[in-house]
């Protein structure tokens, strides 16, 4: 039976594990202690197994770790926090979850795009300090959302966005049987929309997948979402989009790093919208999460 760690856990998971965890299941030690990185190995010392939701796993750190041979990575996107191919020279075996939270996640990007649209962080900001400016904002009804990445995020994005009059458009990298919304070129979708939200997965062909170009070729003034993974961007080329104004607003739900350093320029700029990679982190997405990964770290490596 694998001996398994959850290395960073924290008081909110902790009671939402202790909701879905069954008398059967193989016992899991709980580390509730924020994680020194110097200190990570002799945390996981003597675990084959490790539960992870948000440690980095760079190389040298791998290497420091011989007991490990299995992360189960709580989420879809392991490539932001651990080096895979490291791992799997190593014979680290990693797990990932999808699918746990595409309603919640597609939640939380079209709260951002509402409050992209509407300027609510701003607003939200001026009025605290005594500013009263109302700001005008975009009408979303008819206007053309388009959704990159037609996987299960983004097909509820075409549902949300239907629901409020949006017309929607959609590329996906591989053919999609019965998308139920027009596919178009990614040039065309960029060039078209007056909203982008991206929805891929993160790995060595999406890494930058959106570009300087590709940012430029947006249409301008319009609106970029970010509930994928910070890399996905370009971020010094978004930031200079952003400062022209050829990108009216983003709403970004995730970065590279995470926490974003003090001096990243984003932080400075008015039209942002920051949350911290929250959109999966709703108690019903959670729990399905935390029990697919106890099941995962039991089936071994």
């Amino acid at each position: 039976m694998p001996k398994t760690i959850f290395v960073d856990a924290n008081p909110d998971m902790l009671r939402l594990w202790q909701r879905i965890v069954r008398d059967t299941d193989p016992a899991i030690a709980i580390n509730l202690t924020p994680v020194d990185p110097e200190k990570l190995p002799a945390v996981i010392e003597g675990y084959d197994t490790c539960i992870n939701d948000a440690t980095y796993f760079p190389r040298e750190q791998l290497q420091r770790c011989p007991s490990l041979r299995h992360i189960v990575f709580l989420g879809s996107g392991a490539a932001s926090y651990i080096d895979l191919a490291a791992a799997r020279e190593l014979g680290i075996k990693v797990s990932t979850i999808s699918g746990y939270g595409d309603t919640t996640v597609a939640e939380h990007a079209m709260g951002l795009i509402f409050a992209a649209a509407r300027q609510v962080a701003a607003m939200d900001r001026a009025v605290r300090t005594g500013t009263w400016k109302p700001l005008q904002g975009m009408q979303l009804f008819d206007k053309t959302l388009g959704v990159v990445g037609l996987g299960g995020i983004g097909r509820e994005m075409v549902r949300l966005a239907r629901g409020i009059g949006m017309q929607v458009l959609a590329w996906n990298r591989s053919p999609v049987a019965d998308p139920g919304v027009p596919l178009v070129a990614l040039e065309a979708l960029l060039a078209q929309s007056d909203i982008v939200s991206l929805h891929v997965a993160l790995n060595d062909a999406t890494r930058h997948f959106m570009s300087r170009d590709r940012l430029n070729q947006m249409k301008r003034g319009a609106i970029l979402i970010n509930t994928a993974r910070g890399a996905i961007v370009d971020a010094a080329a978004l930031v200079d989009c952003l400062r022209s104004g050829h990108i009216r607003h983003a709403g970004l739900d995730v970065f590279a790093p995470e926490p974003p350093p003090a001096d990243d320029p984003l932080l400075a700029l008015d039209n942002v919208t920051l949350t911290a990679h929250a959109g999966f982190f709703t108690p019903e997405a959670t729990m399905v999460m935390l029990r697919r990964s106890i099941d995962l770290a039991a089936s071994g490596f």
